[in-house]
């Protein structure tokens, strides 16, 4: 059963009570991510995220360490471009000791300055290890071009400068601003009770402070652009993408089974012909990048230099086929199956019950019962994609992005198109 209730600052606080489980999995989450920062101080969100754990006025970094490792617990978070988590999953006797340890670092991290400096060296080098990570930069790159000039499009890690740039006061004042109650959601899932964890909560985050810190930015404009990295690799990485759905998208049900067909499996139909026909890739695959007001839809293979144009030719056929040609009805219900299953099978772990419970709120402010979702992948039909893959499967908004060794390309611009 979930239950939801609103603490008197504004909080909202959502439970999935799961009582044949033995384990709990707790998140506080904050709905502003990358896209709510300024330039000058991209990355502070994900720079945050890091410094919550280095110390609060009870407990050092090692006292947090070992206070989760002693209950055999999780303790972590992560940050995207709307939104930052802070979770833990604990076996369900320790909940209240997780909810403890959770606000404390939310709440009263010191951020004291000489750890500040060596995060900030940590974080310098997480950004050093993705610019050695090619299959990892080449998504970055693109969705700094697929949005470029709008924050969607800021790395969540920033850059060099923007977090070296990064003081103290500028961390706090960020922080002030943005980690206002109304944009703090607390979701559990687990064997837990709604009112005993909404009274623990009550009282530990009574002080957050009311109100709404960020800006909106408008939604992104769409437009065609080819940007060729040259970089002394070994294979040549390519990310290709084209219009996606906003997450409130009405037929977002045909978008995810026409990704599934796409590239989302080693069945799909970019695995078999890139992959098992053509062996031009090892790693070849498709997702959906969903934001609030906008999306992109990306396929990625990572290839010799010499056989760019033949994994360009067989990229732009597959993706241009749902525009053309209706899907096969096997291919069709075997892609709904498989994305029922695997989403019946994910809620088998707390932890993603709960990350569903955010999600759900952030972008639909309610939760969506399991069955109008199986309702929404059934209502799919091959029409129904053709019909979204016309409308968004568009030339004039496709953005190619190729990071290696390209020379001079073997394929003309004014061909890429699906």
């Amino acid at each position: 059963m979930i239950k939801k209730t609103i603490l008197n600052n504004g909080i909202r606080v959502i439970t999935e009570r799961i009582p044949y489980a033995s384990s709990v999995s707790i998140g506080i989450w904050v709905a502003n991510g990358s896209r709510h920062e300024r330039r000058e101080s991209n990355g502070v969100a994900h720079f945050i995220e890091h410094l919550l754990f280095k110390g609060t006025e009870r407990r050092s970094s090692l006292d947090i360490a070992r206070e989760i490792d002693s209950v055999g617990g999780v303790l972590n978070a992560f940050t995207s471009r709307e939104y930052v988590c802070y979770y833990a999953k604990v076996l369900d006797k320790f909940l209240p000791k997780a909810v403890d340890l959770l606000t404390d670092i939310f709440l009263h991290s010191t951020f004291d300055p000489e750890e500040i400096e060596k995060e900030r060296r940590v974080v310098l080098q997480e950004i050093n290890m993705m610019e050695d990570t090619p299959d990892d930069l080449i998504h970055d790159l693109f969705h700094q071009h697929f949005w470029k000039g709008h924050p969607l499009g800021m790395s969540i890690l920033g850059d060099a400068e923007s977090v070296t740039g990064l003081t103290r006061d500028a961390i706090i004042a960020y922080k002030e601003q943005m980690y206002r109650s109304d944009d703090v959601i607390v979701t559990a899932a687990g064997n837990l009770t709604h009112d005993k964890l909404t009274a623990l909560l009550e009282e530990y985050l009574h002080c957050v402070p009311s109100g709404n810190g960020r800006t909106e930015s408008a939604p992104p404009v769409y437009e065609r652009r080819i940007e060729l990295v040259e970089k002394d690799l070994e294979q040549i990485h390519v990310c290709l993408g084209l219009k996606g759905v906003q997450q409130s998208h009405p037929q977002r049900y045909d978008a995810f089974i026409m990704n599934a067909i796409l590239g989302g499996s080693m069945s799909s139909r970019l695995f078999q012909e890139v992959r098992e026909k053509s062996g031009l890739a090892y790693s070849v695959y498709s997702y959906i990048a969903s934001h609030a007001d906008a999306g992109s839809l990306v396929v990625y293979a990572g290839a010799s230099p010499e056989n760019q144009a033949e994994l360009l030719e067989i990229m732009l056929r597959e993706i241009g086929r749902f525009k053309r040609e209706p899907v096969p009805a096997e291919q069709l219900d075997g892609a709904r199956e498989q994305l029922k299953g695997n989403l019946l099978l994910s809620l088998e772990s707390s932890d993603n019950r709960m990350s569903r419970l955010a999600k759900n709120e952030i972008y639909f402010g309610t939760p969506l019962p399991l069955s109008e979702i199986m309702e929404g992948f059934d209502r799919v039909t091959a029409e129904s994609i053709q019909t979204l893959a016309v409308d968004i499967l568009d030339n004039s908004a496709l953005t190619l992005v190729m990071l290696g060794r390209i020379g001079t390309p073997s394929f003309k611009a004014s061909d890429i198109n699906v």
